[in-house]
């Protein structure tokens, strides 16, 4: 039952029910065959359960019943607990890095100083709601934690997937939003005073009426956010990155007029077609660069946020201090590239090619990432041998079968 809000007793009640190591472990194996459609399968349920320290880690409990329970400072990390319900559960200093809470109940829960780090909560709903339970002397009596529901106080939440996330009214003093995807987030009343949100794609987000106060918004995506009648005082607004224009022109030129010039160039050896330094251009009007002839393309500190460069070819490309974040560069022919200082957070770079670039007997060129932001990013079966990550942030990469024979990295 939801309690429309005001102000909750001043009397804690504890409706907490102790569950002890064998009564979860059943628990957890009669789920188990409840997701695999066998018999004897029955559905994780213990809502108002203290589940508080308990060791979870990758526990699989997708649509799992925690309404209420009390998880404080349990280890979830990549657990998958996808449309689980956690209605006004107490997840207080609860490690879910890396867990999956696509579109789960998480109503009025209380996450003050969870670590959500590189967590999936695309489509969650995170807005304030209250419990309340029977209670036979007294009838209904709400649910309370220590702190308000709906609480993110402090929480880590960089780099976690929260697009969609419906979050209006939350409370997040001073919580950490870096590099966390908050496109079409709604987020209307929100308190975010001194939060961080250094980096974040906030495009299409609801911020109206948000109190920003002495936040920090550094690098972050505000293309298309509603920021009517949000509290901005104090705010780090440094390198934001808005909506981009509807055309480019370069020397009076369409940046795609310049761009198959540079094609034509490459495709004939010189013969037809020039080429021309783009710097600081924003290449975003044009949406995708799919398997486009960029060969040797000079176009250092320009914006490629969230394009499609599957399969481009950028041998030998200047890109120093290029934005890629959340770019598709999957399978993309980078050898040689300098991709030094460049913001690559969350890009897709699958299957890329990364090594050397050979250009004369016995010469190459290596691919730099140095000083590069390669926060999150998707290297899965790339090839970058040879390749330089010096002071390289690779923090939260994933590189299962990436190919990094003789890479310069620091250990």
């Amino acid at each position: 039952m939801v309690l429309p809000e005001g102000p909750m007793p001043s009397q804690a009640q504890q409706h907490h029910l102790a569950i002890d190591a064998q009564t979860l472990k059943e628990a957890l194996e009669a789920h188990q065959r409840y997701l695999a459609g066998r018999s004897g399968g029955r559905r994780f349920s213990l809502p108002y359960g203290d589940l508080s320290n308990c060791s979870l880690e990758g526990v699989d409990l997708r649509d799992a019943d925690l309404a209420g329970a009390k998880l404080e400072g349990a280890m979830l990390a990549r657990a998958n607990m996808a449309r689980a319900i956690l209605f006004g559960a107490d997840l207080r200093e609860v490690d879910l890095r890396g867990a999956n809470l696509k579109r789960a109940d998480l109503r009025g829960a209380c996450l003050r100083g969870a670590n959500l780090a590189g967590a999936e909560l695309a489509g969650c709903d995170l807005r304030e709601g209250r419990i309340a339970l029977q209670d036979k002397l007294d009838g209904f009596r709400i649910l309370r934690h220590e702190h308000r529901p709906g609480e993110l106080n402090y929480a880590v939440l960089s780099g976690a997937n929260l697009a969609g996330a419906q979050m209006a009214g939350a409370l997040a003093i001073a919580s950490d939003f870096t590099d966390a995807n908050l496109a079409g987030a709604v987020l209307a009343g929100a308190r975010l005073t001194r939060a961080v949100l250094d980096g974040a794609d906030l495009s299409g987000a609801d911020l109206g009426g948000a109190d920003l106060t002495g936040a920090s918004m550094k690098r972050a995506v505000l293309a298309g956010v509603n920021l009517d009648h949000a509290r901005l005082d104090d705010v780090d607004l440094s390198e934001v990155l808005r909506a981009p224009p509807p055309i480019v022109y370069v020397d009076d030129r369409s940046l795609d007029e310049v761009l198959a010039d540079h094609e034509a160039y490459c495709e004939s050896d010189g013969a037809r077609g020039t080429v021309v330094r783009l710097d600081q251009v924003d290449f975003r009007p044009l949406k995708a660069l799919k398997r486009r002839k960029l060969t040797a393309l000079a176009a250092p500190h320009s914006i490629f946020f969230g394009m499609d460069l599957e399969g481009a070819q950028l041998q030998g490309a200047d890109l120093t201090g290029c934005d890629f974040r959340g770019a598709n560069l999957r399978e993309a022919d980078l050898r040689g590239a300098k991709f030094t200082d460049a913001q690559l957070v969350r890009a897709d770079l699958r299957g890329a090619r990364m090594g050397p670039l050979m250009i004369a007997p016995g010469r190459f060129v290596r691919t730099d990432f140095t000083r590069a932001a390669l926060r999150a990013v998707d290297l899965r079966g790339a090839s970058a041998h040879k390749a330089r990550f010096l002071e390289a942030d690779l923090k939260g990469a994933r590189m299962a079968g990436c190919d990094l024979t003789g890479a310069e990295m620091e250990v």
